[in-house]
């Protein structure tokens, strides 16, 4: 039906809508745990702030799952080089997710207020550092990552851990703390009621106004940076291996493609647009306006990383001919196909469950809903 070029394409977009469907909804759950010492002062408070995403957060992980599962079978070069480059700061991130399914599950299972409070401080760690290193690894791929393929495609990494933690990466890594509070700031101000809600709405209204000014910020900063640009590559619509091709580097590439095709500009434009509106409407109390803003600034953030960086995916600093790209890093042609069909059929299901899930635990969370199910919520 399509030919290898055009299936290579497809999984580019459907990869990236699965890494935008988990910033999207699991975002505002990472954003939640990181706003609960702020927005939730009494235990009450940090269980209301807890219950808007009680019954939903599990499903949001499946986002990830699949978007890891995904980038095995499709992009297996990428799935085995990202493992090794970025292995602690990935380990860094699973050790903290390990505390969201243990804190939640196990905080109100003792009335001990010292109990209670490690594990809103645990939920609180499991929000922000992931948060944190997601934007640090996406600041490392502009700069480049230390390693390259021999002739029998082993991967070999020169760099070092605290190599990562340079100052543009430690940049996204804020823009990216600040997204997600404002996500779940936002989603707070949508679903919890009383004086959880009130404060969410100030850091809603304070985050919008950073997010939009660090990542204009971040925008200015990428046309600084070398980038990387393809120089000659064979037929795009054959296997191929990284080391076929030739790659350059010079000031402004990252823009490249954005400048091809100027209407890409809306993008980031929306990224920015979104996130003044939703300080906007957390201003005016427009709750559910606000949320969507969110959810549209987050989703525009990363796409715009996805964008710029096309046709890379992971560039390599020490030996750019090894960059992989979506060209030469993809499964065979009879993979991507047989994937291509399994997502037509079941993405739709998911959604569509998706959706009656979220229409169904739709409303407030209250006190009242706390004490009168005191026994069956987190």
């Amino acid at each position: 039906m399509f030919d290898y070029e055009t299936l290579k394409f497809i999984w580019w977009i459907l990869i990236g809508a699965l890494f935008v469907g988990f910033i999207v909804t699991d975002g505002f759950d990472f954003g939640v745990g990181a706003l609960l010492p702020i927005v939730a002062k009494t235990d009450e408070e940090r269980r209301i702030a807890i219950n808007t995403v009680g019954a939903t957060w599990e499903g949001n992980q499946v986002w990830l799952i699949t978007a890891g599962g995904a980038l095995f079978a499709a992009w297996p070069l990428i799935y085995a080089a990202s493992f090794s480059v970025l292995y602690i700061p990935l380990m860094l991130v699973l050790f903290a997710l390990f505390f969201r399914p243990v804190g939640f599950d196990y905080r109100s299972k003792l009335s001990n207020p010292q109990w209670r409070q490690a594990w809103d401080y645990a939920l609180c760690f499991s929000g922000v550092l992931p948060a944190i290193l997601f934007g640090v690894a996406v600041g490392n791929l502009f700069i480049g990552l230390p390693f390259q393929f021999d002739d029998n495609m082993m991967v070999s990494y020169t760099g070092r851990f605290f190599d990562l933690l340079n100052p543009f990466a430690l940049f996204c890594g804020v823009v990216s703390l600040s997204m997600i509070v404002l996500h779940g700031a936002s989603y707070l101000h949508l679903r919890a009621d009383g004086k959880v809600a009130e404060r969410a709405r100030i850091v809603a209204m304070i985050t919008g106004l950073s997010t939009a000014t660090l990542f204009a910020m971040g925008g200015f900063f990428v046309a600084q940076l070398k980038g990387y640009h393809i120089n000659h590559i064979p037929d795009v619509n054959s296997t191929l291996t990284p080391l076929m091709k030739t790659v350059d580097r010079s000031q402004g590439s990252w823009l490249g493609f954005l400048n091809v095709y100027p209407v890409l500009w809306l993008v980031p434009l929306t990224g920015v647009l979104g996130a003044l509106f939703s300080s906007l409407a957390a201003w005016k109390k427009w709750t559910g306006f606000a949320f969507i803003s969110s959810a549209k600034t987050s989703a525009a953030i990363v796409a715009t990383a996805g964008i710029a960086l096309f046709p890379f995916v992971l560039p390599s600093s020490s030996h750019p001919q090894s960059s992989l790209t979506i060209w030469d890093a993809t499964s065979s042609y009879l993979t991507l196909e047989i994937m291509f069909w399994v997502v037509v059929i079941f993405l739709p299901i998911v959604l569509s469950y998706t959706t009656w899930v979220y229409h169904v635990m739709r409303g407030k969370v209250s006190e009242e809903t706390i004490r009168d199910n005191q026994h069956s919520l987190y």
